[in-house]
């Protein structure tokens, strides 16, 4: 990896191959409308096995969606072909950050394609919880896997992403919910290593992480029935992931950024280092082209993307509006973002209207995830956790996919020094903070800054082992049987063993 890219200057004019008139034509989404969808939204689709991409889907039916208010205007699809400086394949928080980081702080102005409605995947389908992480490692794994210097560097980096999120978020009406994160321990056999992760966390990293006993977490936060014990992070803020997400939308586009629906990356080749963007509306030549497509991530997309990521299902229940009898019952006195110590960890909160929310991990293939019985077993542990609430409606109900790196860890890079391409993904469900860092990283990358000595910044997403030797899309269905085999094995680690 290159840590001193060439300067990225913007392009002044012209165009990029010869013979088309790329002149911009306006739309009816500049005079402020939002894109209609083409078809409905397919609760089956699945990245790991589609060969192509969805293209103009409605959004999922979640609760974000349902109460963000209309979707602000758009650009509209790709109607011809185009010459940009900056493409980005994927409308979601990583994308539309860096749109913003590359405007603001940059002055690029990029151009953002969409497959289907904007932010239609990952974010705004994930539980809205920004946490002081980015992927699926604890502080004490960092300090295993890369040592004391590279993991304390790793948590200031974490710390100073928090600011950028919460910079980010000052003036986007999204709901926020600041008071930390409190990680309540499911089992009592689990509060050792909560105590020594916090004693690690403060005496380390300086970072005020502390234990609170079982009576104080019912008392003074919420009565979790399963609570022994929590660890209480003070970072950590709620979000309104739908507001968010058309937060950003309107942020990118009044800086001058360009944002296409319904316009899906269909083909994609290099020649003499300009990119042609294959849409069903026209080719996009790019001169350089951000990858954020998250855990919508295809295998065909480009070949440094194949195989690096395991999709994964999350999915998320939302109730309807507690009545004041029954807040008391669950003696909900916080609306700070939980989450239990499981493997197939749960998510869960009180939101600003009193809903409670709460996901967790889901089937295994697309295919299987309308089955009822998913959305029966997140009833049965919100029940576990809070029987006051047993019988209650449940008025929203979603899955979405998740972006699992093969090492647990995000990546935000350009793997080849030579080449103008650049991707940040690998977030493991905890990208609603660090996406936006992301965005910011990614940008800096692109506009030829110094880039970090961090492994996420200077080394690619790894292969698992086995796809070393077996690189082929052929192979990937057998990840889904170790993911099967896995779950079983989390499961007992979970509830029996």
């Amino acid at each position: 990896m290159s840590s001193s890219p060439a300067p990225f200057v913007p392009h002044q004019g012209g165009i990029l191959d010869t013979g088309v008139d790329t002149t911009v034509k306006p739309k009816a989404a500049d005079a402020g409308t939002s894109t209609t969808p083409q078809k409905s939204y397919d609760p089956t689709y699945d990245p790991l096995k589609a060969s192509d991409p969805a293209e103009g889907q409605e959004y999922a039916p979640t609760y974000w969606i349902g109460t963000a208010g209309e979707p602000p205007p758009d650009d509209g699809p790709i109607t011809h072909d185009i010459d940009v400086d900056v493409a980005i394949i994927g409308s979601g928080f990583t994308g539309l950050t860096c749109a913003i980081f590359l405007a603001q702080e940059h002055g690029i102005k990029a151009t953002v394609l969409e497959a289907n409605r904007v932010s239609w995947g990952c974010s705004t389908r994930n539980g809205g919880q920004a946490q002081c992480n980015a992927g699926r490692l604890k502080r004490s794994q960092w300090l295993q896997r890369y040592g004391l210097d590279t993991a304390l560097k790793l948590h200031e980096e974490m710390c100073d992403a928090m600011e950028t999120f919460k910079g980010l978020i000052r003036d986007i009406d999204c709901d926020p919910q600041p008071g930390g994160h409190l990680y309540i321990a499911h089992r009592s056999k689990v509060m050792p290593a909560l105590e020594k992760e916090a004693k690690l966390l403060r005496e380390v990293f300086n970072y005020d992480a502390r234990i609170v006993d079982t009576d104080t977490v019912k008392r003074e936060f919420v009565d979790d029935k399963e609570a022994m014990g929590a660890m209480h992070e003070p970072e950590g803020i709620g979000i309104h992931a739908g507001k968010l997400a058309f937060g950003y939308l309107k942020k990118a586009r009044a800086l001058g950024a360009k944002v296409h629906p319904s316009s899906p990356v269909l083909g994609w080749v290099t020649r003499n280092g300009v990119h042609y963007l294959r849409t069903p509306g026209g080719i996009v030549r790019a001169r350089a082209v951000a990858v954020a497509t998250g855990g919508y991530t295809l295998q065909g997309l480009h070949p440094k993307l194949k195989n690096r990521l395991l999709p994964i299902l999350s999915n998320s229940i939302v109730t309807r509006p507690l009545s004041a009898a029954e807040i008391d019952a669950c003696n909900f006195r916080t609306t700070q973002i939980l989450t239990d110590t499981r493997i197939l960890r749960h998510y869960y909160r009180l939101m600003p209207d009193n809903r409670v929310q709460l996901g967790s991990r889901s089937a295994i293939t697309g295919a299987d995830a309308p089955q009822q019985k998913y959305k029966n077993l997140l009833i049965s542990n919100l029940h576990r956790k809070f029987p006051a609430l047993t019988g209650i409606e449940i008025d929203y109900s979603w899955w979405g996919w998740v972006d699992v790196s093969h090492d647990m860890m995000p990546r935000i890079v350009q793997p080849n020094p030579k080449e103008t391409i650049y991707y940040a993904i690998g977030y493991g469900g905890n990208g609603v903070m660090y996406s936006a860092q992301a965005g910011r990283r990614m940008a800096e990358q692109i506009a030829g800054k110094k880039v970090s000595a961090l492994p996420i910044f200077n080394s690619e997403l790894p292969f698992p082992n086995v796809m070393e030797k077996l690189e082929s899309q052929a192979f990937a269905p057998f990840r889904r049987l170790g993911q099967s085999i896995l779950y079983r094995w989390y499961y007992l680690k979970d509830e029996v063993l």
